[in-house]
């Protein structure tokens, strides 16, 4: 085993050794998954055989928070609505990247920094360009 350098000539160094797995020491991954979808068949079947059959005109009707189907569900629904949902997704998945980075912030150096900040100016770019296009102005029609 190869030595350090320097005043812990003693010491020996450990070195990343590739790991070879085998098929075995996924068994119990498996296992695990295997009895997790058993356990969900199971409950889904038991229910079905287990539980009551009572219909009626008001248990089959849809429901939706506690409020009554009233009108046809197929109502224009405003573009805005979904514009904003795929920019709060589109900026969302965006900060996640951020985390990565925050951990390994010391380790990436100035280069990392670098890069962040140049990211920050996209996304800050495209920030200005969705508000100037009005996008998240939800008052005027």
């Amino acid at each position: 085993m190869p030595l350090l350098n320097g005043p812990y000539l003693s010491t020996p160094m450990l070195l990343a050794v590739p790991t070879n797995y085998q098929p075995s020491d996924f068994l119990p991954i498996i296992v695990q998954f295997v009895l997790a979808i058993a356990f969900v068949a199971f409950a889904m079947v038991v229910s079905h055989l287990v539980g009551p059959r009572r219909k009626s005109v008001v248990k089959d009707e849809a429901f939706e928070c506690g409020i009554e189907s009233v009108g046809n569900a197929r109502t224009p629904i405003s573009v805005k609505y979904f514009l904003t949902a795929i920019l709060f997704v589109l900026f969302d998945v965006e900060v996640i990247f951020m985390y990565p980075w925050a951990v390994n912030f010391r380790a990436l150096g100035q280069t990392g920094f670098i890069e962040m900040i140049v990211f920050l100016a996209l996304l800050m770019a495209g920030f200005t360009y969705v508000i100037k296009k009005g996008v998240l102005r939800w008052n005027e029609a």
